[in-house]
């Protein structure tokens, strides 16, 4: 190694022995430099600090003097007000005292004033006690009697008073309730008309001769036998002259076996092979008119989009009567009506008309389901998806269901006046005197009945009472209760007035 290499080196080692330690002394005087600046600022903080406090302090004692001051000034005012209100009191004590003194003094005055009245009433009492006796003894009377007679006379004008009262609303409600029904009649009769026909439950065929009786009836009766196997009815071959009659409880049968029968007279071959065909052959042709009858009967009322099922229904109408009024004619003849009072009254018209037409839809099978034609006829509508409120309205139109829309009173309505016009309907001799005598039995059976007759043709019954068991009052009630009596027990067309007739007579003699 060379000497300059060496020395280098030497050099390296002094320089950084020197940097070594010039590095240390530095950090040492950094170090003493950053500690001495760290003690001022403590000392600073500490200065602060102090300074901060002694200020607080000051500040404190200011606060609570000023709080102290505030404080006395407060007690001092309340001290004030107490004195004020000590005095206030100590003069009301001494004015409720003079109240007392005078109230004491005006107790005194009372019951002096007391003793007078009730020495006065003590008096006035014994008076009345010897008036009342006298007056007992003139009219020979006791109180309670006297009392009793007062009541019953106060009770009798009141009764009067009130059944007056009662009357005279009534009638006015009956007069305008009259006079509105009238106009909405008038308006439904004047729009609507439509041609009435009658059919009787029995068909008569008409025949050439009696001769053609004979023939009808056959070898040992097995064309008779055959025609009312194939058509299901009885015929009834009897001493009427030149006429057949067919007898069912089916309509539609007896319209097909009428049918047939007169086209068997017509053709003239009668036997049991013929008549079994010509029975299909017409039972088709009935089926269509049927069919044909309800589309007709749902266009002529307005009412589209019925099911077909409830049409063919409707069609069966056509051969079936009621009090002699047909059912296909009433039907439509009832949705007119009932959509014109809907009109009149603003209630919607589709719905009315298609419950009018429909309403006696459970007539056409009513003799082969079980119930009213009411509910039978909703529960078919029901079954092939009718508007609800037509439902009701079919279910509803004799009160056998509640009526849940003014669309169901309107069908109620029109299927009233419809039936009770004049002319649509009528009934037989039997069932009209059952009626007729019917109607006077629930009259008679009301206590204070004396006599009671049912008058043009059974539309109104009068009932004569006596007048010392029924009052005017009494008489009302009756009358209502009979009408509602009549309606619970009684079937029949169109409404039955009933009039109750109490009259008082005073009869004296001149002698």
């Amino acid at each position: 190694m060379s000497d300059n290499m060496l020395l280098a080196i030497v050099v390296g080692l002094v320089a950084t022995a020197v940097g070594a330690a010039v590095g240390y002394f530095v950090r040492h005087q950094v170090a003493r430099a950053e500690e001495k600046e760290h003690r001022a600022e403590t000392e600073r903080i500490k200065a602060t600090t102090e300074a901060h406090e002694r200020e607080l302090e000051l500040k404190g004692r200011d606060e609570l003097i000023k709080r102290r001051d505030e404080l006395e000034a407060e007690i001092a005012r309340k001290r004030n007000e107490l004195d004020k209100g000590e005095e206030r009191v100590q003069k009301r004590r001494e004015e409720m005292d003079r109240r007392i003194d005078k109230l004491d003094r005006d107790q005194q005055a009372l019951n002096k004033r007391q003793s007078q009245i009730d020495k006065r009433s003590s008096d006035l009492d014994k008076r009345e006690s010897t008036q009342i006796a006298e007056l007992e003894r003139i009219a020979q009377l006791s109180r309670d009697e006297a009392k009793a007679q007062l009541l019953a006379h106060v009770e009798t004008t009141a009764r009067n008073d009130m059944a007056r009262t009662i009357r005279q609303i009534e009638d006015e409600a009956k007069a305008e309730g009259e006079r509105r029904a009238r106009e909405l009649i008038a308006v439904a009769i004047q729009r609507v008309a439509t041609d009435q026909v009658q059919s009787l439950s029995v068909s008569v065929v008409p025949i050439s001769s009696d001769e053609m009786k004979g023939r009808i009836i056959g070898r040992n009766g097995r064309n008779i036998r055959a025609f009312e196997m194939a058509a299901g009815v009885d015929v009834i071959v009897d001493d009427t002259p030149e006429a057949v009659t067919i007898s069912s409880f089916d309509p539609v049968r007896r319209e097909v076996a009428g049918r047939a029968l007169h086209r068997l007279i017509e053709d003239g071959r009668i036997h049991p092979a013929h008549i079994e065909k010509l029975v299909e052959e017409t039972r088709r042709e009935v089926e269509a008119s049927i069919k044909e009858a309800g589309e007709q009967a749902a266009y002529e009322a307005g009412v589209p989009g019925l099911h077909p099922e409830v049409l063919r229904l409707l069609g069966r109408l056509k051969f079936r009567t009621s009090y002699g009024q047909n059912q296909w004619h009433h039907s439509i003849e009832t949705s007119l009506l009932a959509g014109v009072i809907a009109a009149e009254m603003g209630a919607d018209v589709v719905l009315a008309k298609a419950g009018g037409l429909l309403h006696d839809l459970g007539k056409a099978i009513d003799h082969e389901v079980e119930g009213t034609h009411a509910a039978i006829g909703a529960e078919f509508a029901r079954r092939y998806s009718v508007h609800p409120k037509v439902v009701n309205a079919i279910a509803s139109h004799h009160h056998e269901a509640a009526q849940e829309s003014v669309e169901a009173v309107i069908v109620e309505v029109a299927d009233a006046i419809s039936g009770s016009r004049p002319g649509a309907r009528r009934e037989s001799l039997e069932l009209y005197v059952k009626r007729i005598r019917t109607l006077e039995e629930i009259a008679a059976s009301f206590k204070g009945v004396q006599q009671s007759y049912a008058l043009q043709a059974g539309r109104e019954v009068r009932i004569i009472v006596e007048p010392e068991d029924v009052d005017d009052l009494a008489a009302i009630e009756m009358s209502k209760s009979i009408a509602k009596k009549i309606e619970e027990t009684m079937q029949y067309p169109g409404q039955i007035k009933v009039t109750v007739i109490r009259e008082t007579r005073a009869t004296e003699f001149a002698k």
